[in-house]
Parts: structure tokens; sequence; C-alpha cells
């Protein structure tokens, strides 16, 4: 605790003594704004037909612009963490592991509570969040339920990435890094317009993390990486009505990870990463999204399809320890199809603008997930759970398992489906717009398993050698949810700004758990030996979950009160505030079964309620900029018991209490010679207090993050300086529980490097 305050004590004093660039402003974009679109023949080919202004309801937004982006080095969504207020994505040590938090609420495993748009292709599998930033030119993050318009997992909100059109900017894009420990991005791109009428842009992105964390049992760099990726883009304006953008992306990734720490409670102590299996991520993924436009006299039309595919493996040494206990592998291989088909009027100045969409998906799951449990782990975990009910009527007798290691398979099949009637409409009268909307949205979902197992087994009071014996267990459960999702929303426009207030619900599908077999088979495994054996024992197995009907957990829903207001009082000022409550019912919670056991569970175990406020400010007058970002949430459990202790009360884990970012600075612009203009800036970013589980026993305080860099422009060349958490501050990101004992995730460690940026 007292090194987190002095690191904190240390970045307010650097922050204080540094100015960094503004970062909402605008204007120093490439040499050429890429950030202004370009209008062919008054058809806007990179406008969302779901967020222009004409239609876009009072609401919670941030919105980051190319400039700030590349300024500040962003380079994934777990890099908008703490910039945007309440919003809050945790490095965990793998690109699997892309759990985020919004108001308070968030998901470790399962159903993400964000959604992500990446130009109108909703991305349908939160493996695949977690990827590197390269030409984007614009990202909005829209807090609070958008599930009127976004439907399924956007009960946090929505994020919403437009890369670099080849229709507003025309040219070659090349950026080269170099960061400490051996790290280094790069990214090229070429974006043309042969013809009038067509824009092609071909971009290409590499990654390497050199690695920050040392396995002491291997002695070497646990969280070594690599990722690359390509994206080709093709617009086509048919007509002055009628516009095509298809996009195809692929990327791939390679990359160990899982930097956690054994944490001895009573000792208050940290040991080393250390562990002796392998442990590793790989995926690929591509994307073809393909959207058609229209736009007649009354109408404006959109359809937006898109095809996914995921293959990936996650390979843990699941005990995170030198011991050989036991080992997971999960591969996921998935298909998925989306539709979303809008239909509004056009934005002539009447007083009723409306939308109504059509969205439906399919996607199609395979997974393999086997557990191999190795000697110590037969031992410790399985036989001395089944010895001693044994005992308890054969004193003398043991039961043994023979071989060093033995493998509980799962395989899934996991087909979802899902299909949505949209409609919003605004209403102008004078200074009042109103807003209505509402979804009917249907889902379907069903498991097919297959679990199986085959040990060799004594039981040696009356067996001389070992039998083998096969478990299996297998079969089909299916369940279809319907949600109704309205929005209401009203707006009043004064001379300085707007005051708005919204009440919305949300929601988080429902779904199976798959990482629960194991330890059903385990069970089954030792009841089946029990029956062969002719003895009959009660609490043989290690779960009380013995049954695939208890592995369904039900939706999340929540409603969300909000009111707010995005002002402009004077020149260079920008005011945003907003003041939420959110009521969350059926919450869907991560739960350990109780004992030694090789998986978790989500379970709608709770009923929860948040509170919070949000605040923006930014003030930009010449080359000087500075501003703040705010969140601060209050969540807590309702009711909550999970058979061991009653929470409600207690605070949500994982969720961060306070989210911070201060940002000062200025550019010094020149008019002669080839040097444009001198950025020098800094930044700090806090976040904390956050509780690791639900009794709130353990908790990370308030910390704060201290970066800077300077950037020199000299035409279309500009060369940054950059480094982060300069006070090296020592943090922790992520807490867990594997078969009794307890770990830690530790934040990174001060970085710097240099990016050069070239733009031809």
């Amino acid at each position: 605790m007292y090194i987190a305050y002095f690191c904190n004590m240390k970045a307010l004093i650097a922050t204080l003594s540094l100015l960094t660039a503004n970062p909402s402003t605008e204007e120093l974009n490439l040499v050429e704004p890429a950030d202004t679109l370009l209008h062919i023949e008054h058809v806007e080919v990179t406008a969302s037909l779901k967020q222009d202004d004409a239609l876009r309801s009072p609401i919670a937004l941030t919105a980051l612009s190319m400039n700030r982006l590349e300024e500040e080095g962003i380079a994934s969504i777990k890099e908008l963490s703490l910039v945007v207020p309440n919003f809050y994505q945790p490095d965990y040590g793998s690109s699997i592991t892309s759990s985020i938090y919004v108001r308070g609420f968030g998901s470790r495993i399962d159903q993400p509570t964000m959604g992500v748009v990446i130009d109108d292709i909703p991305i349908m599998n939160k493996n695949a969040y977690d990827f590197d930033f390269y030409d984007i030119r614009r990202v909005e993050l829209l807090r609070g339920p958008q599930g009127t318009l976004y439907g399924r997992n956007t009960s946090g909100g929505v994020m919403n990435i437009t890369t670099l059109s080849p229709m507003a900017w025309q040219g070659v894009r090349i950026m080269a890094e170099y960061a400490t420990l051996s790290s280094a991005r790069a990214s090229v791109a070429y974006y043309t317009q042969p013809a009038e009428r067509l824009g092609i842009s071909v971009a290409a992105n590499y990654s390497h993390n050199g690695g920050h964390f040392r396995n002491t049992y291997t002695d070497e760099l646990c969280d070594v990486g690599d990722a690359a990726s390509v994206r080709l883009r093709a617009q086509v304006l048919l007509s002055s009505r009628w516009s095509l953008d298809n996009t195809l992306t692929a990327s791939y990734v390679n990359e160990g990870g899982y930097a956690y720490r054994h944490y001895i409670p009573s000792e208050q102590r940290y040991e080393p990463i250390a562990y002796n299996d392998p442990s590793r991520y790989e995926r690929l993924s591509i994307t073809e999204g393909f959207v058609a436009k229209y736009e007649g006299e009354k109408v404006r039309l959109s359809s937006a399809t898109s095809y996914q595919f995921l293959d990936d493996c996650m390979t843990l040494d699941q005990d995170f320890s030198t011991k050989s206990m036991f080992t997971m592998q999960q591969m996921q291989r998935e298909h998925v199809v989306t539709e979303d088909i809008v239909i509004r009027n056009v934005n002539d100045g009447r007083r009723w603008q409306w939308l109504t969409g059509l969205f439906a998906f399919g996607k199609w799951l395979d997974m393999s997930s086997p557990v191999t449990f190795k000697r110590q782990g037969i031992d410790e975990l399985i036989l001395a759970n089944a010895n001693k009910g044994l005992h308890t009527v054969f004193p003398e007798a043991n039961i043994d398992i023979g071989g060093d290691s033995f493998v509980i398979g799962s395989d899934f099949r996991m087909p979802t489906y899902g299909a949505a009637l949209y409609h919003q409409s605004n209403w102008q009268v004078g200074r009042w717009r109103f807003t209505a909307g509402v979804r009917l949205d249907y889902e379907y979902s069903a498991m097919s398993y297959y679990s199986r197992a085959t040990i060799d087994y004594m039981f040696d009071m009356t067996m001389s050698s070992y039998k083998p014996l096969t478990s299996e267990f297998k079969g089909r459960e299916s369940q279809h949810f319907f949600e109704f999702l309205p929005k209401v929303a009203v707006e009043y426009d004064t001379s300085v700004g707007t005051l708005y207030g919204t009440i919305t619900r949300g929601y988080k599908a429902g779904g199976f758990n798959t990482q629960i077999f194991s330890d059903i088979l385990q069970v089954k495994m030792m009841n089946d030996l029990m029956e062969d054996l002719g003895v009959y024992l009660d609490d043989v197995g290690t779960t009380t979950y013995d049954s695939a009907s208890a592995t369904r957990y039900k939706p999340e829903t929540s409603w969300n009160f909000e009111v707010g207001a995005h002002l402009k009082p004077i020149k260079g000022l920008k005011l945003d505030a907003a003041l939420f409550w959110i009521e969350c019912f059926n919450q869907q919670v991560t739960v350990l079964p109780e004992g030694n056991n090789t998986g978790r569970m989500m379970s709608n175990a709770a009923r929860a309620r948040s509170f919070g406020v949000e605040l923006s400010a930014a003030y930009n007058y010449e080359g000087l900029g500075l501003a703040v970002d705010y969140g601060f949430t209050d969540a807590r459990f309702r009711s909550y018991n999970d058979g061991v202790a009653d929470y409600a009360g207690c605070y949500l884990p994982y969720a961060p209490k306070n989210t911070l970012s201060v940002v000062a600075g200025y550019t010094w612009r020149f008019n002669r010679g080839r040097l444009s203009s001198l950025t020098l800036g800094a930044d700090m970013r806090g976040v904390g207090e956050i509780y690791w589980n639900e009794a709130n026993s353990l908790s990370q305080p308030l910390y704060m993050l201290l970066g800077a860099h300077c950037t020199l422009r000299m035409g279309d060349v500009s060369l940054t300086l950059w480094g982060r958490n300069l006070t090296n501050c020592s943090y922790n990101t992520f807490y867990f529980k594997s078969v009794g004992e307890e770990f830690f995730a530790e934040g990174r460690p001060i970085e710097g490097g240099v990016r050069l940026n070239i733009n031809l």
C-alpha cells in the first residue's frame, strides 16, 4: 500500500511539471487531415446509419480521433483503459482474456459487457476483441446500454471503430516503432483512388512483444509474442445513390503469457512466477464485411453482411506451479454469419427522424477442451478425495490409478441463432428533442457435449493388478430467450449545449458453461469406479454440479437511468457530464465450486446496483491543450449468497471505483524550413480501488501511471519519443484462485520507445 501511495505522489509531482499535447484537438492529423471525410457526389461512404447526428440519441460518448490515437501511441482497446471515464480493460496476460468493465459491470469469462463494431460489422466473439490498432480513423465509445440498436452483450455500451478510407485519403503510410525489452511494431499501407468512383487500400501490421515477465522455473520470458494482420478494402460509388464497401481482414496471434505470481495470504507475500508446463495462446481470425448503402430522395437504406471465422488454441499450466498437477487446452473453431438491414428517412430538416432495422446471425462453434491430469494431480486432486471417502468404510484400503497421466476429453458443438427487429424515432419540438426506441430480440442456443476418460485403477483390498475403466458423459441441452429492449430519452438544447436524460434496458446473452465439464466427469468417474467395486459412498466427487442442465445460465438484464450534459460555455472549452444509476438482475457471476476444482462456471447468482458520475473537460487555446476525464462508480451486490457467505452490500469484484486521466500540453508550430511543429507532453492515468473477491478482503489501492512524449514533425515525417509508467509503479491487474491457491498478475513496469511515422 505504501509503495502504491509513493508512486502516486511521484506521478502527481511529475505530471505538474510537464505539458502534453491536446488529446481532443482534431487539427493535428496527417499532412492531409485524415479525419476530414471527402464527399464524392454528396455520398458520405463512411457514415454510420445508426449513429449520425440526426438519429444519435442523447448518450455518454467519448470520441478519439486518429491524431490522438497516434499521438499517444494507443495501439489496442486495452490501451483505451482509463482514457475513457469508467471504462477499464486490464491486461490479464493474453489476447484471449479480453475482459471489459464499464460502470462497475463486466465479465471474466463467456459473454462480454460491451460490443465492438468495426466499419459497421459487429465482432461476435470477444476472443477477437484484443487486436492491434493501425490506421484507425476514429473510435467512438458509447457508454450505457445500447441494446435497442445493437442487441446482445451491449449492456455496458458499444465501441464503434472506423478505419481509414481510401475515399478520404490517398497515399502511403508507414509506421515503425521500437521499444524497451526488444518490443517492436510496424505497419505499412497504400491508399489509392484509381478512378473517381473507386477507392482501394492495402494495409498490413506486425508487432512483437519482447516480454516483461520471467518464468523463474524455465528462466525464460513467459509473455513473448508476435502478431500480424492485413486489411484489404475496396469502396465503389456505383452512382450518386449507391455505394459499396468491402473489407477483408485477417490476423494471426502467437504469444506466451499468464505471468501469474503465487500469493501467500498468511504471509502477505508474492512468490516469483514459476510454472513447469508450457502456456501459450494462438489465434487465426478472418472477417469479410460487405456494406451496401442507398441514398434515396426520401429514405436511406443499408445492408451490412459479414462472415467471421475464428480458430484459436489456449494451452495452460492450470495450476501455475512447478508441480505436475494438470494442464488444459481449449481449442475453438467458429463460423459466424451476420446480416443487419437498416432503413431510415433522409435528414431533410423534418421534425421526425426514424430508423428501422432487422438483424440476424448464426454462430457455429466447435470446441475441444481436454484436461490432462498428471501424477501429482491424480494423487492430490482425485485419489486424496476418493480415498478419504473410502476410508469411512474400509480404513485400511486404498484406490490407486496407474500411469503418470490421463486425459479427460470434452468436445462441444454449440450452434446459436438470433434475430431482432428494432426501431428508433426522434422528434424535434423547438429546443426539445424526444427519442423512443424498442427492440424485439430472440435467441436460440444449443450444446451437444461428449466428455470421456479412461483410467487404469486398482483396489488394493481385492485386486492385484490394474483394471481399465471408461467413463462417458454425453447429451444435448438447449435454451431460448426473448428480450424486450426499450429506450426513451429527452434532450434540451440550450445556448451553450445540451442537457439530456435517458432510460434504457440492456442485456447479456445466456449460455452454457463448458469449463465445468472436467469436474462433472471427475464425479461420474469416481461414482463409476465405486459402482464397479460394488461400494456406495456419499460425497466422493469434487463438485455438486453433476448434470449438464446445471451448466446453463440465463441472460443478465439491466435498467440504466441517466442524466447528463454536453456543454461548450466558452470558445475552446468543452464539458461533458453524466450521472447514472443501474439496476442489474440475474447478474452473471463467475463461480468456483467448492473444493480443489479444475473448472469455473458462470452463474446467475446475484442482483446488483451501480451508481456513479462521469466528468470530462477539454480546453484548447492556440497551442495549449488541457484535458481531464474522471469516472466514479459505486457498484455493489444487492443480494448474493453463494451458499458459503452472504455478500449483500459488498462491492462487485474486478471493476474499479475510480478512473482518472489528466493531460496538459503545448505544441509549437513553425513556418520556416522543414520543421513543422514540436509537441511536448505528459499524461497521468489512475485507477482504483479494485476489489478482487466478493468478500472484499483483497484489493488494489488507487494507483497512478505517468506517461510522456515528445513529437517532432518535419513535413511528411514525424518522430516521437515516449515513455509509460515513468515512476515504475508496482500494481496488480488480475487475481484468481486455482486448486485452492491464489495468484496475481502484475502490471507492466516502466517502458519507453521511439516511433517514426511517414505519410506520403
